[in-house]
């Protein structure tokens, strides 16, 4: 069943919580709505789900608008970051609970759960109590609760918030598989991009009420809409340097550009956009893309800088340049044979394909705007 949101609006008195959002959810999918904390993404769920009504825009649930209809009618199952679970009940009767609200017949819900239970691998514990059960446990049976219903629509609001790294890792992968087997239409609420990235068919970045882009995991890391996007999705963020373009050599295919006094080249045919107006750029390079220069033979921007910090995050090195009075650099390398000692003077290069555009006023990418999916 799909899930169609269209030109959604919610205020809080002046507070404008959503600001003409839309979406759509394709039938089976697993879309992730990534953002920020405060961008408005629960308010979404909780609309959809009935909870609280949209000033304006409308909800389709398969052909169906919904915006009258009462939580009950829409069929919506919901999960929380607390598990909302019912401390007096056992197990079975935390899943069972909203099929006995529906009077369905004894045998039919004791079969309906035993099937949910043996899907989530809870049927051993059946007889417990929350407070008896870990993190993870707990977890699964907020998720059964809300599949045993077999809704139309799966909402997932921050769901692994309150569980350890290790778990959150192991229950990714569980939720993802168990999607996948259900085939349920689900958006997943979460500001963690890895969460997203690594569970999600297609990621919906949002961002003070509005969706900045929506793509595939890749095409969003790989062709970023905008500053925004570039920034947010990606670890650790994208480096952005401020140029002004001085003067444009056509006769040697040559622009030059200048960031903080310092004066770069870049050939003409990299740049396959029209220059802005007002001459000034923002070029953005992720730091694993930026390379650690031992000869002058390289087919990109050299920038020299002073080595100010260093941190050591696994099989990678964060490696943090000083490249101007007020500006620095990040870069990550697995090249455990270089001196990064702080202090030491070093050069990096952009690789010409590596580099991104934007343009200052509305941080709106300039390169292959054409091919981004918005």
């Amino acid at each position: 069943m799909n899930l169609r949101i269209e030109n959604l609006t919610r205020n809080y008195g002046s507070v404008k919580a959503l600001d003409n959002f839309s979406l759509e959810v394709k039938s089976g999918e697993f879309m992730a709505l990534l953002g920020p904390s405060g961008c408005g993404k629960t308010t979404v769920v909780r609309c959809i789900a009935g909870l609280i009504n949209p000033s304006v825009g409308q909800i389709y649930i398969g052909d169906q608008l919904v915006n009258q209809l009462p939580p009950k009618d829409r069929d919506v199952a919901m999960v929380f970051q607390n598990y909302a679970l019912y401390p007096h009940m056992s197990v079975y009767d935390n899943i069972a609970f909203p099929l006995k609200m529906r009077k369905i017949p004894k045998q039919q819900i004791k079969d309906k759960v035993k099937n949910i239970s043996q899907l989530l691998e809870i049927e051993s514990f059946l007889s417990r109590k929350p407070k008896e059960l870990s993190g993870g446990q707990m977890q699964r049976v907020a998720l059964g609760r809300a599949l045993v219903r077999e809704p139309k629509i799966f909402l997932m609001d921050e769901p692994l918030s309150n569980l350890d790294a290790k778990l959150r890792t192991y229950m990714r992968a569980e939720i993802k598989k168990l999607q996948k087997k259900i085939s349920i239409t689900t958006l997943y609420i979460t500001h963690d991009q890895l969460e997203a990235i690594s569970m999600a068919d297609r990621i919906a970045v949002m961002n003070s009420g509005l969706v900045q882009q929506i793509g595939t995991a890749e095409k969003i890391y790989r062709e970023p809409a905008n500053t925004f996007v570039a920034d947010f999705v990606g670890s650790p963020s994208m480096n952005f340097l401020k140029l002004s373009i001085i003067e444009s050599d056509y006769y040697n295919d040559n622009v030059a550009i200048e960031s903080n006094g310092r004066d770069l080249q870049i050939p003409i045919n990299k740049l396959p956009f029209k220059l802005p107006v007002e001459k000034n750029i923002i070029i953005g390079i992720r730091p694993r893309d930026i390379l650690f220069l031992t000869n002058e033979d390289f087919n990109g921007i050299k920038v020299k800088g002073k080595i100010s910090f260093t941190e050591l995050l696994g099989d990678d090195s964060l490696v943090e340049i000083k490249i101007g009075i007020d500006e620095s650099i990040k870069v990550t390398t697995t090249d455990i044979s270089l001196d990064f000692t702080i202090g030491k003077d070093v050069t990096v290069g952009m690789p010409y394909d590596k580099i991104h555009f934007f343009e200052p006023r509305t941080g709106n990418r300039l390169v292959g705007l054409q091919s981004i999916d918005r």
